[in-house]
């Protein structure tokens, strides 16, 4: 895909220079759109706009939809309030308001200005929700049938409202805006009793959100559910507007992105990598990084303490990165386990001591396995192998012993802090790696240090 773009926006830079636009025209109305935006990243903005008003206005729509904000704000810079207003009807309200809400106040001002009064109606109903909810993702344009209508009724008032919704797949049954019931164009289509009416062929087990459901539980619906488009109604049941599945996809995206981001140490943007400035890269990175340094200093006062323990015994400071490194990865492993479980509602926290009693079994399994590896490679390995003679007997039973308490103590922490940061609000994703590995590293060298102390400095 990225030479196939890297060949067309060279073959479309030429045409443009040689002014053949003709040409152009007609290889850019072959693309999908989102292969067009593709080709219009890494163009100078002077041929994007260029390349942009030689699209019809549908497609332009859909290229417009997908291109980053900066682009778009330069696109609505170079166009005339008449074809401002032009270019927006052809959007859909959903796809508006998420411009919208990209673009700084003076160019809103001058997008609502220049909107349709019914359709700049909308986009205040939508943008009065919280961001981040089913009222926010939501378009306003569906198709709505009455329950007395008959199957030739439906199709006639779909063929005549459905050229301007976002998806007439799925029809939903209203009366005074109660949401009834559904069917399916299929359903319409392949009826055999053209006079048979809504009340009678809806399906009124209708699964609906609130205009106030969070927009993560909304996506986890269309994948439970693999629907098409899902209705949201207000408190008292009235139809306010409906989510696409394209919609859903997005958040999907946008909330995986958040986590990986969070569980790496990093404030979420929503900017791809290329277009964040290195300043931008280090304004994200650099809270966290102080943090997690200063953090650190918990392990450097540990290591201070036991000074004198090192000094009589220099063969365990060799093993401290080994079992950090240990304990770390076993938190993280279970934290990430329980976080994914989180986020599909695979469990909640009423599951906390189910969770814990798997945690702990599994904890037992890989450190035994670890302590047993681990004394193996220490006592053949690290002492007779490299010829180590400080590591005795009992130097390599402390270090098997740390390996097994500490990749437990991990586990439980990794699958234990998430679901509490989860039932008291914040994002579990918080309470992966980076901060479990740190905590996890805190606690490692206590262990080490406990246990060594017991053994061999009695």
């Amino acid at each position: 895909m990225a030479k196939r773009s890297v060949s067309i926006e060279g073959a479309l830079v030429a045409l443009v220079d040689e002014k053949k636009y003709k040409t152009v025209k007609d290889i850019l109305v072959t693309m999908n759109p989102a292969d067009v935006v593709s080709v219009f990243e890494d163009m100078e903005p002077d041929r994007v706009q260029l390349l942009f008003r030689m699209l019809p206005k549908e497609t332009a729509a859909d290229v417009f939809v997908e291109m980053s904000p900066e682009n778009q704000q330069m696109l609505i810079k170079g166009f005339s309030d008449v074809q401002l207003k032009e270019f927006f009807d052809e959007l859909y309200i959903d796809d508006a308001v998420d411009i919208i809400e990209e673009m700084p106040a003076n160019v809103v001002e001058r997008i609502l200005s220049q909107a349709d009064p019914q359709a700049r109606k909308q986009i205040n109903e939508i943008l009065r929700y919280p961001e981040n909810s089913a009222g926010s993702l939501m378009t306003t344009e569906y198709v709505s049938l009455r329950p007395e209508m008959t199957v030739s009724e439906a199709i006639l008032r779909i063929r005549r409202t459905g050229v301007d919704k976002e998806t007439i797949y799925t029809c939903y049954v209203t009366q005074k805006n109660k949401l009834l019931g559904f069917v399916s164009v299929k359903d319409l289509l392949v009826s055999q009793n053209d006079n048979a009416t809504m009340e009678e062929m809806m399906d009124t087990n209708v699964i609906s959100v609130n205009t106030f459901t969070d927009q993560e539980e909304v996506a986890q619906m269309f994948s439970k559910y693999d629907f098409i488009a899902l209705p949201v109604v207000d408190t008292e049941n009235r139809l306010v507007g409906i989510i696409t599945v394209d919609d859903a996809m997005d958040v999907m995206e946008d909330e995986v992105t958040e986590d990986f981001s969070i569980m790496g140490g990093i404030t979420p943007s929503d900017k791809t990598y290329l277009r964040s400035s290195t300043l931008e890269v280090f304004k994200r990175r650099i809270p966290w990084l102080m943090l997690l340094m200063v953090t650190a200093t918990f392990t450097s006062m540990i290591i201070n303490k036991f000074e004198a323990a090192l000094a009589a015994q220099a063969a365990l400071t060799a093993f401290i990165p080994m079992l950090m490194d240990t304990g770390g990865n076993s938190g993280s492993q279970a934290s990430i386990t329980v976080i994914r479980a989180l986020t599909l509602n695979e469990i909640d926290f009423k599951d906390i001591f189910k969770v814990l009693w798997k945690e702990i079994r599994v904890a037992v399994l890989c450190g035994l396995a670890l302590s047993t590896v681990c004394f193996l490679k220490v006592w053949f390995i690290d002492r007779a192998l490299l010829g180590n003679s400080d590591i005795t007997l009992l130097v390599a039973i402390v270090i098997t012993l740390s390996i097994a308490v500490t990749v437990f103590l991990a586990k439980v922490i990794g699958g234990f802090l998430p679901m509490v940061a989860k039932k008291i609000g914040f994002d579990p994703a918080v309470m992966a790696s980076p901060l479990i590995t740190t905590a996890v590293d805190a606690l490692s060298l206590l262990v080490y240090f406990g246990i060594a102390t017991m053994l061999l400095f009695k």
